[in-house]
């Protein structure tokens, strides 16, 4: 049994060696802290692989699916896909999102790096990743005053703010687009493809919302890093800001995705889907501002 006080998932961790993923999902728990599995990932070889799924397995998809159809019997296709669309959103983009606005760090989102976890309920409850390297700026406290990481082989330093709001938008991009594919058939079209890229839109302002109550968060700071995130998108082409948001057409390799290369629809449903709560506003001041 955890020491009490202890989260018993992340109590059984077997830590390999210092990173700075620890670190700052150290932080990120501490967001919520009642709920500390919201924000943040583990490190895929340091938990038990139990109930454990690449992200972009089949056993997931059809875990999810069965989720979506017994959702859909009850609220019905549009807000089973709306849920399901807001849970991928998180999974991919939310459990970072905080880590980006406030600490100007990201772990690759990419789907071939993401594992999730499954509950008894077969509902994603946390998520893992399996190269734990961070990127982050060249003031990151993880940088020595040498220009080296204090971190053996757990950092890349991007050369400014923008690459990296850059990179993580294109991550996520790649992820979020197959899966967003997949949940368009699944639904039987009920939830258009450019209602999910509005939510994920949503997210980032809600999330820049939520974080500027925190005692010792930057707001200017988070804001811009928010706008920049929506900008990048938006030049992807995607919808963020609503269907009929001018935007400047950047290329990015999610547009080329080949259609063989994208999940096909489960034939199996999916289950209801628990929403996400917001961070906790009082107490939670120890943050790494840039």
């Amino acid at each position: 049994m955890a020491p009490r006080g202890e989260n018993p998932l992340t109590a059984g961790m077997d830590y390999q060696h210092a990173l700075a993923l620890h670190e700052s999902c150290h932080r990120l728990r501490e967001l919520h802290p009642l709920y500390p599995r919201t924000y943040g990932v583990a490190v895929l070889a340091e938990v038990n692989k139990r109930r454990w799924c690449p992200m972009d397995s089949v056993l997931t998809i059809d875990r999810l699916g069965s989720v979506f159809d017994e959702t859909a019997t009850v609220a019905g296709r549009r807000a089973a896909g709306n849920l399901l669309a807001g849970r991928l959103t998180h999974e991919v983009l939310g459990r970072v999102l905080p880590l980006v606005l406030l600490e100007g760090r990201a772990w690759d989102t990419g789907l071939e790096n993401l594992w999730v976890h499954f509950d008894s309920d077969n509902d994603i409850d946390w998520a893992a990743v399996v190269d734990p390297t961070m990127r982050v700026l060249p003031d990151d406290p993880a940088i020595g005053h040498d220009g080296r990481s204090l971190h053996r082989d757990a950092v890349v330093v991007l050369p400014d703010e923008s690459a990296l709001i850059t990179w993580v938008a294109h991550r996520c991009h790649r992820a979020l687009a197959p899966l967003f594919v997949w949940l368009h058939g699944v639904s039987e079209r009920a939830v258009p493809v450019a209602s999910m890229w509005q939510a994920v839109g949503s997210a980032v302002v809600v999330a820049a919302s939520q974080l500027r109550h925190l005692p010792g968060n930057n707001e200017a700071v988070s804001f811009r890093r928010s706008q920049a995130m929506l900008d990048v998108m938006a030049g992807f082409g995607l919808p963020v800001r609503g269907t009929n948001a001018p935007s400047r057409r950047v290329e990015s390799p999610a547009c080329k995705m080949a259609v063989h290369d994208r999940p096909q629809p489960a034939r199996r449903q999916l289950r209801a889907l628990s929403h996400v709560p917001a961070p906790a506003a009082a107490g939670r001041g120890d943050r790494t501002q840039r």
